[in-house]
């Protein structure tokens, strides 16, 4: 792992060069869960460990420092998704809160860790708003969106904006398959520079459409066969450097004619809780 850079958090964007990460890797005893917390089938325990490794050496190899969650949460076999019970700004973390229930204890097992990891908590929200990162995306240095569904609640905004000093623009997400799937704003789209985004335009809010038209940055489109296996999960490790899960052929083969380089890693059983890379990565530091 690269050393530590001389700052340990702050991020203005979500695809300025990727720095300082947090992740956690899955444990065996809590993978027995799988059915309770929603994951498609059964994880096996050796595979996932083998696939988490493999992520964090090429986190590693692209140049960001990995730091290791250690605060257990027990039975919880989602905290391996860590980008959802936080906020990471340039004053420090904003703790959410997720609606999952049985994820109501990671903002604290994930602040632990990164007070560890000298990022300071700058807030928290309360009650009765509720958030999960995944509906929360930095657009530019003065911009979050915030997609309101069954997993966010509106009354977050309010909140979000006074912490953080962003101006947040809501948008309805579609209700897809129901309130028991996962549906976030980041299963729709995710930043590949400041002019391009990887997205499924067919369930993109058309408020959010325009606004990508108003202020000219470029949709690469995914495939309807490749929006269910993650393919509009991408994270960008620098501008138009995108980490994907493998298995979207047509999204990678559409990235690449626009510009991208693109990083692949294997997730069959990281994945099987409809987590992609932006969900199994908490960036604290760009720059």
């Amino acid at each position: 792992m690269s050393a530590t850079a001389e700052r340990a958090y702050g991020l203005s964007n979500m695809t300025a060069p990727l720095r300082r990460v947090l992740v956690r890797a899955p444990c065996a005893e809590d993978l027995r869960f799988w059915r309770e917390y929603g994951w498609r089938s059964a994880p096996d325990p050796a595979d996932i460990a083998r696939e988490h490794d493999a992520l964090c050496e090429l986190l590693a190899g692209a140049g960001a420092e990995v730091v290791l969650a250690e605060t257990p949460d027990p039975g919880n076999p989602d905290a391996i998704y860590v980008y959802d019970p936080v906020l990471i700004t340039d004053d420090g973390a904003i703790l959410l809160r997720p609606r999952k229930k049985g994820r109501a204890g990671e903002p604290d097992a994930v602040g632990a860790d990164l007070e560890r990891a000298g990022v300071p908590i700058a807030g928290r929200l309360g009650e009765p708003a509720l958030a999960e990162g995944g509906d929360l995306i930095r657009l530019d240095e003065r911009t979050l969106l915030a997609g309101q569904g069954y997993r966010t609640s509106s009354n977050c905004v309010r909140a979000l904006e006074r912490d953080t000093g962003l101006e947040a623009l809501v948008f309805d997400l579609p209700h897809w398959h129901g309130a028991d799937e996962v549906m976030h704003l980041l299963s729709l789209l995710s930043p590949l520079d400041v002019d391009l985004v990887v997205a499924y335009p067919p369930l993109l809010p058309v408020r959010l459409v325009q606004l990508l038209a108003e202020r000219s940055i470029e949709i690469v489109p995914v495939p309807d066969d490749e929006f269910e296996t993650l393919g509009a999960n991408v994270l960008a490790l620098a501008p138009r450097v995108a980490l994907v899960v493998d298995g979207n052929p047509e999204t990678r083969g559409r990235l690449e004619r626009a510009g991208v380089e693109v990083l692949v890693y294997e997730g069959p059983e990281l994945s099987k809780g409809d987590g992609g890379p932006t969900c199994l990565t908490c960036p604290l530091l760009r720059s």
